[in-house]
């Protein structure tokens, strides 16, 4: 294992390093501006909570891997992962611990973390868990290309959504739809065949600035489903929603 290996891996990804310490946060980021492609950095759990937000807006897609210690003010590691994950299930992150944090890894344990890095940070195990952690970020993105190859997915036979214009079209006639509407069927779209829950879907929109509560998301889904006079939005009762598509 060793810098250049991990270089091939991260050059095109971003990283969010949350560390309460200022002196190590800025040693810190200053290693990963070495492999990322865009390095944030925040002083504690709800800093980092307004960065992962304000990330998305700016540049339409989450941070790829989170870095983030354990005890910190204003919200700490267990209260930042329950909200990143009601915001992105499917986000990567990695837990800083050190040996007196042994009360908070079960949670996050049971939340789904899967890295830890103990402290104090040692160079070459902080590489390891980076390049296990971006293989398997690489391994997401090459599924969903090779899943998903063109932005235009088919709801029915004569019924598809562009995820690119944002443009839905029934027998080639645009159907106008709504900003709610339409975030709605980037969610799903972008989460094909997978449920997304009522809590992610509103914490999507949160994350976006709007608000959407889940009465409210009852009656997006009964409006849309008249405006598409097809049933291609299966819901699962208690749980939340899905788009399976129609085959080709």
């Amino acid at each position: 294992m060793n810098s250049k290996e991990l270089l091939t891996s991260t050059k095109q990804l971003s990283i969010l390093y949350v560390e309460d310490h200022d002196d190590l946060r800025e040693n810190i980021k200053e290693i990963l501006k070495k492999f990322f492609d865009k390095v944030g950095g925040s002083k504690n759990g709800e800093d980092a909570l307004r960065q992962y937000r304000d990330f998305y807006k700016n540049e339409s897609k989450y941070y790829d891997i989170i870095l983030s210690d354990i005890q910190m003010s204003r919200l700490n590691g267990v209260e930042l992962v329950e909200n990143i994950y009601a915001i992105n299930p499917d986000q990567t992150i990695v837990i800083l611990s050190a040996y007196d944090d042994s009360k908070y890894l079960l949670p996050l344990i049971n939340l789904g973390i899967e890295q830890f890095i103990k402290k104090p940070i040692d160079y070459q195990n902080l590489i390891k868990v980076l390049q296990k952690a971006t293989k398997k970020i690489l391994l997401k993105h090459e599924q969903k290309n090779h899943s998903t190859s063109s932005s235009l997915i088919k709801l029915a036979e004569f019924c598809t959504f562009d995820k690119d214009t944002n443009i839905l079209q029934i027998e080639n006639s645009m159907i106008s739809i709504t900003k709610y509407e339409i975030i709605f069927l980037q969610i799903l779209t972008d989460n094909i065949g997978k449920i997304c829950s009522n809590d992610y879907i509103t914490g999507h929109y949160n994350s976006l600035n709007e608000h959407l509560d889940n009465i409210n998301i009852r009656k997006l889904v009964s409006k849309l489903r008249k405006k598409l006079s097809i049933n291609c939005i299966e819901s699962v009762y208690g749980v939340g929603y899905r788009i399976i598509p129609a085959f080709n």
